[in-house]
């Protein structure tokens, strides 16, 4: 190891310099600049993929099925995760479940900064969770929880949030930008040395995203977000990075008073409750990663009693129902432009994909002419401004598990190909939509 030379690095939010400066030029602090020295390793040397030995990928089941799908089949050992999600959506309720389950693989240590452990042992109980090494602590000192982790060496690590934790000698508070970046590297660091998964709970702000840093995003191995309505008791867990895994997989779960429970068949539960023969209801194949979902479209239309109309949207973009709306009204000739408009997703499930276009719209139609959709029927397909309908993807997956719900008709696109026992009927345009499904 030979010294390398001096550098200055600023203590409020880690910004480089090769001189000392007076005001840090990143994040206007005075006087933050403080001299590092630099040691740089024996420089190693590039090796052929074919020369690399001893790589291989273990996986540890957290006995919690969905959670195990998410992260693309198990925990790896020596990975970085970090779990984001609304308060109260049930973040600290399901790894609080995993802590559980995994002290089959030696001590797991749970830290909250946020609550007490009376707090955690009342949830605890709620749970009907116990063992002599599930280790609980509530600690905000980062410097103090380095030595009880050297002692313990547990075989999971829960951090519960890293917003609360911070180091003693970094000037700054809590959650502030250095601390989360100091915070985040030593828990990399952590993982990686000790080959121990380590999860991290993060808050988010108004606009849902992570709060902090976006380099604690690129720090860690794995992003998982908690979704889901306070109002409703379902929740979806998603993930928008997976290094060792793939993204597209989620996760659903139900809050009961003995926490999270998965849900197996999350079809039937979103369909079971849908009114027979009812005006502006009509069902669409949602692909919620690679799971094919059945969720109903709900949508209510009357005259308006105000100068203005209103419109509400729960569960899918305003914005699309609004595009939607002008094209019924100009494609199809359906006066809906005094109406009042209000859609919804039942059981609080949020659709973004533009398949939803042809039951949103299907269901905004039946509702206005007082026409229900058959409900042995499912629509997909996605609509353009001059009214043709568009192709989608995977549409076998979607017409398979409509198939297992006992759905035995499908409009879709007139292009669309695809082998199913379902009738197909295929459909051009919206005005064939509008009249193959409520024509005398």
């Amino acid at each position: 190891m030979k010294k390398g030379k001096n550098s200055f690095v600023c203590k409020e939010c880690g910004y480089k310099s090769i001189k000392w400066l007076g005001q840090c030029s990143s994040c206007g602090e005075w006087n933050s600049f403080v001299s590092t020295s630099e040691l740089s390793g024996p420089v190693s040397q590039p090796k052929s993929i074919d020369e690399i030995t001893g790589a291989r990928e273990e996986r540890l089941p957290s006995s919690i099925g969905e959670l195990d799908r998410v992260l693309g089949g198990g925990l790896v050992p020596g990975s970085l995760i970090l779990v984001g999600g609304d308060p109260g959506i049930g973040k600290s309720t399901l790894l609080l479940q995993v802590a559980g389950r995994m002290t089959s693989n030696g001590p797991v240590l749970y830290v909250s900064g946020e609550e007490s452990l009376g707090q955690l042992k009342l949830r605890a109980q709620r749970l009907s969770i116990s063992g002599n090494t599930l280790k609980v602590l509530s600690l905000t000192d980062l410097g103090a929880l380095d030595q009880i982790l050297q002692d313990l060496e547990p075989g999971m690590v829960i951090i519960d949030s890293i917003q609360t934790m911070s180091f003693p000698h970094i000037d700054s508070m809590p959650g502030s930008v250095s601390q989360i970046r100091e915070v985040g590297s030593y828990f990399l660091r952590y993982s990686k040395e000790n080959d121990v998964p380590v999860f991290l709970v993060g808050h988010v702000t108004k606009d849902g995203s992570l709060a902090g840093p976006k380099i604690l995003e690129h720090l860690v191995d794995c992003v998982l977000y908690f979704e889901g309505d306070q109002h409703y008791s379902f929740r979806i867990l998603r993930s928008t990075k997976n290094r060792f895994g793939s993204v597209n997989e989620v996760g659903v779960f139900r809050m009961e008073n003995a926490g999270l429970l998965e849900v197996a068949n999350p079809s039937s539960i979103f369909i079971e409750e849908r009114p027979k023969q009812a005006p502006g209801s009509a069902i669409f194949p949602s692909m919620e990663g690679s799971r094919p979902i059945m969720v109903e479209v709900q949508a209510l239309l009357s005259p308006t009693t105000f100068g203005q109309p209103q419109r509400m949207t729960a569960g899918v973009d305003h914005r699309r129902v609004s595009m939607l709306m002008a094209v019924l009204e100009k494609r199809a000739g359906l006066e809906i432009g005094w109406q009042d408009v209000y859609v919804n997703v039942a059981g609080g499930i949020r659709l973004s994909e533009p398949a939803a276009d042809l039951a949103v719209l299907a269901a905004m139609g039946s509702s206005f002419l007082e026409k229900p959709i058959p409900d042995d029927v499912i629509l997909c397909g996605e609509i353009g401004l001059t009214g043709e309908l568009r192709g989608v993807p995977r549409l076998g997956e979607r017409l398979r598990e409509a198939e297992k719900m006992g759905l035995s008709r499908a409009l879709l696109p007139a292009k669309a190909r695809v082998e199913t026992g379902m009738e197909v009927v295929p459909l051009a345009s919206v005005q064939e939509l509008i009249q193959y499904l409520f024509a005398e």
